[in-house]
């Protein structure tokens, strides 16, 4: 829209959006929200509240983050009778701030991403997040080097177009591509910029991934749908962003810093990731609790779903100075289990067995003829009276270790137990812990 041009909109008693113009509503959408829903856009949300409380007209002008612009709004916020009307001009957009540098302008052009990757000119995958093979049921270290379309079967957009394919065919950016993921079907969405080589070529692309949440035809969204929609729009992008910048901003990519600023830039990073991997759990804390909840229960190889997390944690181990063993690679268990809900049990239990073992130590993963997987470690083990807490929704023995939300052990067991299972736990303080998985088994055919 034009400067000279205003949106309006009407916000309820309760702070809900009821009407607005398109320009207005498709900014409210953008950030999350929608009509009958709370204001999606903090700083008009700010001002519509704040002419309530005072009762007068509130104007004033505000800038708002609209994907990858800003853009400079002029919002007057009026009493109604019982509503608030908001009118909104100016609608001018500039860029951001940006860091130097092309990888510090990725992180922020894929700031609301769940998870990254990227291939090179002939399109094939030179790097996929280590974590979204843990979290969708692949395997990311297998990907590497094989075709994109390995990992995405790109689909049309509404306009029965693939952005990839004409990004590809001039080089730049391209976003909201729709596609499946190969190896869950899980529809997702793909963004990615253009890598540039040192003379200025086309050298392939660096994207995100966003994961999209489709109810079954013809039945409206769930309650935990439309939350995890919430968490996901209202929460990872800002704090995607605030990662990105902190890291930025820790890098000394504009120039070098004072020790302790460079500091409080890492803290901040370092928060900003523990909050995304609470959005996580409480996203999967939504699933597991809903009574529809339902596993994909089909034949799987434990034994080689315990390699398959053990490698996933293998770096994190390296960098802990601990070593992970994992069963042989002959070794085959078959199972009754939702694979990628076994994957994430198993990616659970060995990461917390690292974050407790002490450098140098070992954790070993082993499974045995009676379907059940356990991870072992040497670390400093859980007191008796501790060992069933451990499995309670946000507890935590030691609440002063850093990380964790006190729901990993509870959704895992929950997981478990959903698809005829069960985890348990033996422990000496002082000795290390082993945790088991038990699956039920998968009969010869």
């Amino acid at each position: 829209m034009s400067v000279a041009e205003i949106a309006h909109g009407v916000v309820d008693g309760e702070g809900r959006l009821v009407e607005a113009d398109d320009a207005l509503l498709g900014l409210v959408m953008r950030a999350g929200g929608g009509l009958g829903q709370l204001l999606a856009v903090p700083q008009l949300a700010t001002l519509a509240r704040l002419a309530r409380r005072l009762a007068v007209p509130i104007a004033r002008g505000v800038i708002v983050a609209d994907r990858d612009a800003d853009i400079e709004l002029f919002v007057r916020a009026q009493i109604d009778g019982a509503t608030v009307r908001l009118s909104v001009a100016g609608w001018t957009e500039r860029q951001p701030w940006r860091p130097a540098g092309e990888r510090a302008r990725f992180d922020l052009f894929v700031a609301d991403a769940e998870w990254r990757w990227e291939c090179d000119a002939a399109l094939r995958l030179g790097a996929v997040s280590i974590e979204a093979g843990a979290r969708h049921g692949f395997d990311a270290v297998g990907l590497l080097g094989r075709p994109i379309t390995d990992l995405f079967g790109f689909e049309p957009d509404g306009n029965e177009r693939l952005p990839i394919l004409e990004a590809l065919a001039e080089r730049r950016p391209f976003s909201m591509q729709p596609a499946k993921l190969r190896p869950s079907g899980a529809p997702v969405l793909v963004s990615a910029l253009a890598r540039r080589d040192a003379a200025g070529e086309f050298a392939g692309f660096t994207g995100g991934v966003r994961s999209i949440d489709l109810p079954e035809s013809g039945t409206a969204p769930s309650v935990a749908v439309t939350l995890g929609d919430r968490l996901e729009r209202a929460l990872r992008r800002p704090l995607g962003q605030i990662i990105a910048n902190a890291d930025s901003i820790g890098a000394e990519g504009e120039g070098a810093l004072s020790t302790d600023y460079a500091g409080y830039a890492a803290d901040i990073a370092s928060a900003g990731r523990h909050l995304m991997a609470l959005i996580d759990d409480l996203a999967d804390l939504e699933a597991v609790e809903r009574p529809d909840f339902m596993p994909m229960i089909e034949p799987i190889d434990l034994a080689d779903v315990a390699r398959r997390a053990a490698g996933l944690l293998s770096v994190r181990a390296a960098n802990a100075g601990v070593t992970i063993t994992r069963p042989p690679s002959d070794r085959h268990v078959p199972v009754r289990g939702d694979f990628r809900r076994v994957l994430q049990i198993l990616v659970n239990l060995v990461g917390n067995a690292v974050r407790y073992s002490p450098s140098g130590s070992s954790v070993v993963v082993s499974v045995d003829e009676q379907g059940r997987a356990t991870v072992a470690d040497t670390g400093r083990g859980i007191a008796p009276g501790d060992q069933a807490r451990v499995f309670e929704k946000f507890e935590r023995v030691d609440v002063t270790e850093p990380g964790g939300s006190g729901l990993g052990l509870y959704i895992a067991r929950r997981l478990a137990r959903a698809m005829g299972g069960d985890i348990a736990v033996e422990s000496t303080p002082g000795q290390g812990a082993r945790f088991t998985l038990s699956l039920p088994p998968d009969p010869p055919r």
